[in-house]
């Protein structure tokens, strides 16, 4: 015979199957990262899972920032300054180079000195003490172990070298490099907060911007090198900002947008801001 069934006893047996089907459909996504059909559903490049950032004039109070723009706009006239070796952590390197371009002529030294300037805007507009490792576009250097020197002087909490690649044509995204022990193993302190500070500063980068991850080197964005001067000479946390590839097309059309600027700059305070609230949080106190 026929069973009747109220009408709120079939509300609830309608849920409970939906509620299953969903169950079972976020399963297969988490096992095997595919949809119902099978077909591989992308993952987002950046972890959304970022503090939201405190904003405001007292934010960043009693903190100093240094950002370092790449390069500089008369390195091509000085060819014998640029050239000459450095110290760079256990070893000689040349002073500085020239620099990236777009194919459209774009340099990467205007880039980051443009870059540089906005993110120091609201830095500051946070409370935070920001200082240029050069005051303009038209000089030559400073060299890697000046850059590093000023950094260290100024006691930094944090320092950003801000760069644009020039890799494959072929070849998209951003990628942020951390310090691996340098040669002459005297950046040994430097190398967990600066991993801390490249994590947070390659999620805000790319929250900011939407640009992707570098696909052409590196590994989720992230690349740890020990031949770079600046980072070996480091004793204080700092990272390099490769904004993305000059030689690729698509990001070389957002390098030269001002509007596109304003994001990265917004993303890469953003990610300094996030760095040192975290440091200064309970939770990141050493325990004993």
């Amino acid at each position: 015979m026929p069973v009747w069934v109220r009408p709120s006893m079939l509300a609830q047996i309608v849920g409970v199957v939906a509620v299953a089907l969903v169950a079972g459909f976020g399963l297969r996504f988490a096992l095997t990262g595919s949809d119902q059909h099978g077909a591989p559903v992308p993952r987002p490049a950046v972890s959304p899972a970022v503090s939201p950032v405190a904003d405001g004039p007292s934010a960043l109070a009693g903190r100093t920032v240094v950002l370092d723009p790449g390069h500089n706009g008369g390195n091509s006239r000085a060819s014998a300054a640029i050239n000459r070796p450095v110290p760079a952590g256990g070893f000689d390197k040349e002073c500085d180079t020239v620099g990236a371009q777009t194919d459209g002529g774009y340099p990467e030294h205007a880039f980051t000195f443009d870059l540089a300037q906005r993110a120091a805007a609201i830095l500051r507009s946070r409370g935070a003490r920001v200082v240029l490792t050069r005051p303009d576009d038209g000089g030559v250097g400073p060299c890697i172990d000046e850059r590093a020197k000023i950094g260290n002087s100024a006691g930094a909490a944090a320092v950003v070298s801000i760069h644009a690649d020039g890799g494959p044509a072929e070849g998209r995204g951003f990628h942020v490099i951390a310090p691996a022990l340098s040669p002459d193993r005297a950046n040994a302190a430097i190398l967990a907060p600066s991993s801390r500070l490249a994590g947070t500063l390659r999620s805000a980068f790319g929250r900011a911007t939407g640009q992707p991850l570098a696909d052409y080197l590196g590994k989720e964005g992230m690349t740890i090198r020990s031949d770079l001067g600046g980072l070996n000479l480091s004793r204080v946390p700092k990272v390099f900002l490769e904004c993305g590839n000059m030689r690729n097309r698509t990001d070389a059309a957002e390098i030269v947008d001002p509007a596109w600027r304003a994001r990265a700059a917004s993303g890469l305070a953003d990610g300094v801001t996030a760095f040192l609230l975290e440091a200064d949080s309970p939770s990141a106190a050493p325990t004993r």
